[in-house]
């Protein structure tokens, strides 16, 4: 119990740094496309938003029909932690995703800034946000202000190409630690 208060205490501590209370993708992470990282189920899950219009989310379906894309939130309407599973996709293949703005019926996408009627990103795509999941931070208003604040969701088993696998991370790290340990137990020439 005494854990918990101190866990709990900690947290209010942290929690009023942050400007929003739900996560945001990082800097830098502008105009990344969503990849299948494997054939496992993407799982789609609503973390949040602090806009005041209404923004409907979308997969784009690419089917060539009109109003086919498949629905998954509403940053108004969906309750925070609610999941929508997409199913199974081919690894590489990229997922395109469409914020339908209620207010003012712009539609803006993720990945390339040419996909946007004003000719920007509105979207941040950041890999390994947590392990083996994706955060897209969508921008809801035309040529900005860009705090990609208007609707954050996250992925299972997606990827982006900035993303450096786990291992190979930890790999680095452990060699670049070797390295230091060698070097400091060379005896010195005077």
């Amino acid at each position: 119990m005494k854990l918990l208060r101190q866990l709990l205490a900690a947290i209010a501590l942290i929690a009023p740094l942050s400007a929003f209370a739900f996560p945001i993708a990082t800097t830098g992470t502008e105009g990344n496309p969503v990849l299948v990282g494997s054939t496992a189920n993407i799982v789609a899950r609503y973390e949040g938003n602090s806009a005041s219009y209404s923004n409907d989310l979308y997969l784009v379906t690419n089917d060539g029909i009109a109003g086919n894309d498949i629905f998954l939130f509403n940053n108004h309407g969906s309750a925070i932690g609610a999941t929508v599973d997409l199913g199974s996709f081919a690894v590489g293949s990229e997922l395109v995703f469409r914020l339908h703005v209620n207010n003012t019926n712009s539609d803006y996408f993720t990945g390339l800034a040419g996909r946007n009627q004003d000719g920007s990103f509105h979207a941040r795509v950041q890999g390994n946000w947590l392990p083996n999941t994706t955060l897209v931070s969508f921008e809801d208003l035309y040529n900005g202000p860009f705090e990609f604040n208007d609707l954050s969701f996250s992925f299972s088993n997606t990827t982006t190409p900035n993303d450096i696998p786990e291992p190979a991370s930890m790999l680095l790290l452990s060699l670049g630690l070797a390295g230091i340990a060698i070097a400091r137990r060379k005896p010195r020439k005077s």
